[in-house]
């Protein structure tokens, strides 16, 4: 086993507390990109987060809720951060934190407007990689704003390298190393390469500063930073000691200047009142850029920074030191014994990524996935958000306004998190999202598995779970419905694990059968199995807002029964492994789960949402006038009741038909007791003894005429994956017209023109990769049911027959292959950028984006390591053999070892 592998292993139960993790894991990436204008800072009268504290704020006004920073660190609890600003002698700020456009600013919404990259991480953090690319001219932050503005939702997003400013390699290459001599000793190396021509001076400023805990409550502890040498700073915090923060000398032999401000607003700048200190948050800021006298001539404070003035040639490397450390140590700080430091942690993560690549990957697979699963560690972050606190307000501050108790995430007083958590972005997405989280759990699960167990078990947490039952959403509406995907993801992780943590999946099947309950009690409004969830994670995607509708009534949603469908296999395979195991008895929930997903199929056979004619689900819209729409948009809507399918053996076959009424009485109504028939429809097999049956929300002949659909290139067929909404809709839009409101949807396979769930939501015609992922693993357990003698033609009219196996691989290549180099060279991720295809300093600098171009495969939206689509790295593992399917390790679970 490797270094790395014994950290992970010694990670300790994480799920019981923060307090409770392992050592290696006190410092950690836990710094948000972005806290301004996020909800939980939103102290305004009408909730908007964006405008109530902007980007011009963040320099100057202290966070309630977290930090953020470039490339930050910070201890576990987030009490001490660690991070970088920079200053190319021409910005009108510090870039103390990465610049984008509010929701209202951009023409497709929020958008981040820099370059940076995680490049490398390992689990406990022992190494990390981050690089950035920092112009030297000055940063055009008006720019972006007034031609962002001038733009439509019909126009491309206007991006930093269009403006120019990287034009003659005029930039910054700025890389941080981080490094762990051991737990609590933290070496920090800043590499800064002059890309440009001509020689040029860049001040670098490795910062520190406490999260401020004191300004909220009366008489408030608060620590203290002091100078304790020319660049060394004494640190002094009540529960993590005494610590020691060094800067080396720097390439010149200079030692940096050490500057002192406070982690405080500056009440003069932002409300024109008088502070508490002379020396606030952005004081290092305005001493620097300005010359103001606004850092501390004592030289204490509650933030620091090194300011280092780096002179270098063109193509020249400069490389700076720091290290915090507990301040006993009494080695030196710098040294030969800091540079195998860092030389030994890069060997370290090179050997665990060694054994996690599989044999046959090429080359650049194996860097798709490094970098994948870098993101996904890099993207953890301190969440902070106590509702009730938040909706109250602070002792030592003003009373929020009244109209706060009835707003936002008003019912949800039960939350209280203060968690490490995977985010989908730490700049875009800088909370957790309920299925987004699910789809991060199964890339974690291959680094780090006890982490992603964690991250499950948590968001079933009292202080997370409602007391009725419901799981939070996101933090713009905890009350939100997203798919309930959960078990599934548990399911996945607990065989990704090797299938022995029977504790974890015990534990997370009990708080997830009270969710189960939630849905069937809440969702079903009419109680005939279809179901209303809402918009569902999938934005956009039909012409109406599902969770507001235009008229009266209900919508009987295909996803939201396919949901369902795919929630009970889950649960009901949950329960399998439960009662095999031994550990407690499962096979009345398992026959429950059976009940529940009969009567769901016999829903959706009944009640109308499958068209014949198209082959395909429509969601079915109810007026309260009585009249019934279906509304024929050809999306991924559709295709999600193909995902629930579930192979029953033959001891819980023979159980369900003894025990079970309403699943025993479905399988007679459907012909389904008669072994003979089955077999001969296909639906039974294997040898007596070992027989199986094959049930699926989506029939045999729906299902293949439902891929007929799904894989026709003209389509949701696509050279990279599968599109979100058919292709068909580009010369085809859908119109929908009742009770006098019209709406309409077409192919976009780029950017939404329509913001109904915001700017930047678009789920028509884009390829997203959590139901490609779910699509590929449906293909695995219908071929491992078929085997290879069931073949369907693919793509559609090609006139090729293939297993559902192979098309399965089929698919998992043109996912890899948007990230991956064609014959050319290129990358479909990189779209028509030709500076990130074809520099030697940008091409290998991987992007995981939201989602990409349904056409072409470049990337779109966040792409900061948007978390889902790091299974990207799962995918690779997966399509080499070296992941192991659910199905077979449920089998395997109470079979005596050989």
């Amino acid at each position: 086993m490797g270094a790395e592998r014994e950290r992970v292993a010694g990670f300790g139960r994480l799920e019981e507390g923060l307090s409770q993790a392992g050592e290696w894991y006190r410092w950690g990436p836990y710094v948000s990109e972005r806290q301004w204008g996020t909800v939980r800072e939103d102290y305004s009268e009408g909730g908007d987060a964006w405008d109530s504290f902007p980007h011009d704020h963040a320099r100057s006004r202290a966070y309630r809720w977290g930090e953020d920073g470039l490339a930050g660190f910070c201890d576990i609890e987030q009490r001490l951060c660690l991070s970088l600003a920079l200053w190319n002698g021409r910005d009108p700020i510090l870039k103390e934190r990465a610049f984008g456009l509010t929701g209202t600013q951009g023409n497709h919404g929020e958008d981040v407007k820099e370059y940076w990259w995680y490049q490398d991480a390992v689990p406990s953090h022992a190494w990390n990689l981050w690089r950035y690319h920092y112009p030297q001219a000055e940063f055009p932050y008006q720019d972006l704003i007034d031609e962002n503005g001038r733009r439509s939702r019909f126009d491309p997003e206007y991006e930093l390298l269009d403006t120019g400013v990287f034009d003659g390699d005029r930039y910054w290459q700025v890389e941080v190393r981080y490094a762990k001599r051991n737990a609590d000793d933290l070496l920090m190396a800043i590499s800064v390469t002059n890309a440009g021509p001509e020689t040029e001076t860049l001040h670098v400023l490795p910062t520190a500063w406490f999260r401020n805990t004191w300004s909220w409550e009366i008489d408030g502890a608060r620590p203290a930073m002091t100078a304790s040498g020319d660049a060394s700073v004494r640190i002094e915090h009540p529960t993590l000691g005494l610590l020691e923060l060094t800067a080396d000398a720097g390439p010149d032999g200079t030692a940096p200047t050490t500057l002192f401000c406070e982690s405080e607003t500056n009440m003069g700048r932002l409300y024109g009142v008088p502070g508490t200190t002379e020396y606030p948050k952005d004081g290092i800021n305005d001493h620097v850029v300005n010359g103001a006298t606004t850092v501390n001539p004592d030289r204490t404070g509650t933030k620091c920074s090194f300011w280092y003035r780096v002179t270098v040639s063109p193509g020249e490397t400069a490389v700076l030191r720091v290290r915090l450390r507990p301040a006993t140590t009494a080695a030196p700080a710098f040294g030969p014994e800091y540079d195998h430091v860092l030389d030994l942690r890069r060997a370290e993560a090179d050997e665990f990524y060694a054994e996690l690549t599989p044999s046959k990957a090429s080359a650049d697979e194996a860097m798709v996935m490094r970098q994948a699963f870098a993101g996904m560690l890099w993207s953890k972050q301190l969440f902070y958000y106590d509702v009730n606190r938040w909706l109250a307000g602070d002792p030592a501050e003003p009373v929020p306004p009244a109209a706060r108790l009835t707003g936002r995430n008003s019912r949800w007083r039960n939350f209280n998190a203060f968690d490490i958590m995977s985010m989908p972005d730490k700049w875009e997405y800088p909370w957790f999202a309920a299925w987004d989280l699910a789809f991060h759990c199964v890339a974690l699960a291959h680094v780090d598995p006890a982490f992603a167990k964690y991250q499950l078990i948590l968001l079933c947490r009292e202080w997370f779970q409602h007391p009725n039952g419901a799981l939070p959403a996101y933090e713009w509406d905890f009350g939100d419905v997203n798919p309930p995907v959960q078990a599934w993801a548990a399911l996945e992780v607990f065989a990704i694990d090797g299938g022995r943590d029977i504790d974890f999946l015990s534990r997370v099947f009990d708080k997830l059968l009270v969710n189960f309950t939630w849905w069937v009690n809440r969702e079903d409004g009419e109680g005939n199995n279809l179901f209303e969830g809402g918009f569902l994670g999938l934005d956009n995607i039909g012409p109406i807002d599902r969770s507001h509708l235009p008229v009266g009534g209900i919508l009987e949603q295909s996803d939201a029964t396919g949901w369902m469908g795919f929630y009970a296999v889950a649960m009901g395979t949950m329960a399998v492994v439960l009662n095999r195991s031994g550990r407690r008895p499962g096979q009345d929930l398992t026959l429950k789960f059976l009940e529940h997903f009969a009567a769901i199929t016999d829903a959706l056979d009944g009640l109308g949402l499958w068209d014949e004619s198209d082959g395909l689900y429509y969601d079915r819209l109810k007026t309260a006038s009585g009249d019934v729409v279906p509304v024929k948009v050809r999306s991924m809507v559709g295709i999600i009741p193909a995902l629930a399918a579930v192979v029953i053996g033959e001891d819980d076959l023979q159980g369900s038909l003894t025990v079970g009424k309403r699943f025993a009485d479905f399988l007679a109504r459907h012909g389904m007791t008669d072994r003979q028939k089955l077999g001969e429809r296909g639906l039974l097999r294997g040898e007596p003894g070992e027989q199986r049956l094959l049930f699926s929300l989506c029939g045999p002949d729906r299902l293949e005429r439902l891929f007929a659909k799904l894989f026709d290139e003209g389509e949701f067929l696509s050279p990279h994956g599968l599109r979100a909404l058919s292709a068909y809709h580009r010369d085809h839009p859908y119109r929908l017209e009742i009770e006098g409101f019209t709406a309409g949807i077409d192919y976009e396979p780029a950017e939404s023109t329509t913001s109904m769930f915001g700017g930047n939501s678009n789920w028509r015609g884009p390829i997203w990769f959590p139901l490609n992922y779910l699509v590929i693993s449906a293909l695995d357990r219908y071929h491992r049911f078929y085997g290879d003698e069931f073949t369907i033609e693919y793509p559609t009219g090609s006139g090729q027959q293939h297993t559902l196996e192979e098309v399965g691989d089929d698919l998992a290549d043109r996912l890899i292959s948007i990230f991956t180099r064609d014959g050319n060279g290129r990358r479909a991720c990189f779209g028509g950028t030709e500076r990130m295809q074809t520099d030697p300093a940008w091409r290998d600098n991987l992007i995981f984006s939201e989602y990409f171009h349904g056409d072409n495969g470049a990337a779109i939206g966040a792409f900061h390591q948007t978390g889902w689509t790091g299974v990207i790295a799962d995918l690779i593992r997966r399509r080499h053999g070296e992941v192991e399917a659910v199905g077979d390790v449920v089998r395997r679970i109470g079979i005596p070892a050989a």
